[in-house]
């Protein structure tokens, strides 16, 4: 019998979609839309803009920002988007800003690009390494509870801790 396991792509990833793809799908009454916002490092510097939001429809939960990088930035046009996951970035309470305390604009040259692909398991722990977060212990389907993915770091006092940062178009606040 011939092996065709090669021939069937992987669905690795494949749980992980941008918000703009889900038609059904729209940011939360109680969540700021933080797509165009500036993404500012740890030394206060813009590095981008966020470009989308990667989402995790089954939970509900944002689980990465897309960042643009700047043209100042001098990258190849093909390597200007990153993926941050989304606890290791918080909303600045003063402007509409996103901030990322543990990249800045000479750092975040050697984080590793995203090309708008599959996000594979091996790509998240590149991101977790560049970040200098600690691989999870955890089984695989537990991979998203840890501290670089909590939504509460990010949103901080911006939304209720216990509502979802999107929703399907047309559910109200309380369903």
């Amino acid at each position: 019998m011939e092996n065709t396991s090669e021939s069937i792509p992987s669905s690795e990833g494949m749980h992980l979609q941008r918000l703009r793809d889900l038609a059904e799908f729209e940011v939360a009454d109680n969540s700021p839309d933080v797509r165009g916002w500036t993404v500012r490092g740890g030394d206060g510097k813009p590095f981008g803009d966020v470009y989308e939001l990667i989402v995790e429809v089954e939970a509900l939960k944002v689980r990465y920002l897309d960042v643009e990088l700047s043209a100042d930035l001098k990258i190849s046009k093909y390597d200007r988007h990153i993926l941050l996951p989304i606890g290791v970035a918080a909303i600045d309470e003063e402007s509409d800003s996103v901030f990322v305390p543990s990249l800045n604009s000479e750092t975040v040259l050697q984080y590793p690009p995203y090309n708008e692909i599959q996000v594979t398991r091996a790509y998240e722990e590149a991101m977790l390494r560049a970040l200098n977060l600690p691989l999870p212990a955890a089984p695989v389907q537990r991979f998203y509870d840890q501290p670089g993915y909590d939504e509460q770091t990010f949103y901080q006092s911006r939304r209720p801790a216990s509502s979802d940062a999107f929703r399907r178009r047309g559910q109200q606040l309380n369903e």
